[in-house]
């Protein structure tokens, strides 16, 4: 038995924690996992050779490196926790989902139909782990593949209506709504940061430094600095700009759940 610990560079959110947990579940000979968001580690608990591991974390291309095998492994935390944590997960990134998208529908906003799909893509890893919890590997990669498929899909309709709205004259986005509903998702965010981090730790604390490296945060962020734009400058383009990063980084995460499925 060894305890091997990785330096994961670009983990830094907890769905992006949910991809490395999907990603070594099918191999054998891996007893446990244990993941540190702060400091993107992964240690685990194993009976194979580290470089099998490292294979396997290779093809989500987050960075990862094996750093030794010294590491200290948590212990095994409550199983219904944990999977009460993933639902509440699923159910606030779904409901911000559906909330964000009809918002930026009616307030003409792309950062905000943006970032409404940046939380249904996380929607669909928190599905995705849940669902992968005693299914065959086939059926785990079938589903893993679709939601992939899906939300580059998705993103690429996106872009290109990003693209088309820059050289179209059409209302200018209502910067209040963007402003309200990127809170209230920034919210959601943190909540279920500390719910993710509680069953992990026992704690509820969360360290700044871990906070503001969420990318889910950073999201939101970026949607009020568009709206704040919007504002000052008179013009759609800080929100189309923003709507196009977003979807960037959507297609960023569909391919790394591509990746996976592989």
């Amino acid at each position: 038995m060894t305890i091997s610990r990785f330096h994961v560079a670009e983990m830094d959110c907890a769905a992006e924690e949910q991809l490395v947990r999907m990603a070594l579940s099918d191999i054998d000979g891996i007893n446990r996992i244990s993941v540190d968001l702060v400091q993107r580690d992964v240690v685990i608990d194993h009976d194979i050779s580290p470089d099998v591991i490292g294979t396997a974390l290779d093809t989500l291309r987050l960075g990862a490196s094996h750093i030794d095998n010294s590491g200290e492994i948590a212990p095994p935390g409550n199983e219904r926790r944990e999977r009460s944590a993933l639902v509440f997960a699923f159910v606030i990134n779904a409901g911000f989902f559906v909330g964000e998208l009809t918002v930026g529908v009616i307030s003409r906003s792309m950062g905000l139909i943006a970032d409404a799909l940046d939380m249904g893509a996380d929607a669909g890893v928190y599905a995705l782990s849940l669902a992968a919890v005693g299914t065959a590997t086939a059926r785990k990669k079938r589903l893993a593949r679709t939601s992939g498929f899906v939300q580059r899909g998705l993103a690429a309709i996106g872009l290109a209506e990003v693209i088309r709205r820059f050289s179209a004259d059409i209302e200018l986005p209502d910067p209040g709504s963007m402003i309200l509903m990127s809170l209230l998702a920034l919210a959601g965010n943190v909540a279920t940061l500390l719910v993710l981090q509680r069953v992990r730790s026992g704690e509820a604390h969360l360290q700044a430094s871990w906070i503001f490296t969420a990318n889910d945060i950073k999201v939101n962020m970026l949607v009020i600095g568009a709206a704040i734009g919007v504002i000052v400058t008179d013009s759609q383009i800080p929100d189309l700009i923003a709507g196009g990063i977003i979807f960037v980084v959507v297609a960023h995460g569909a391919r790394r759940i591509l990746s996976m499925s592989r």
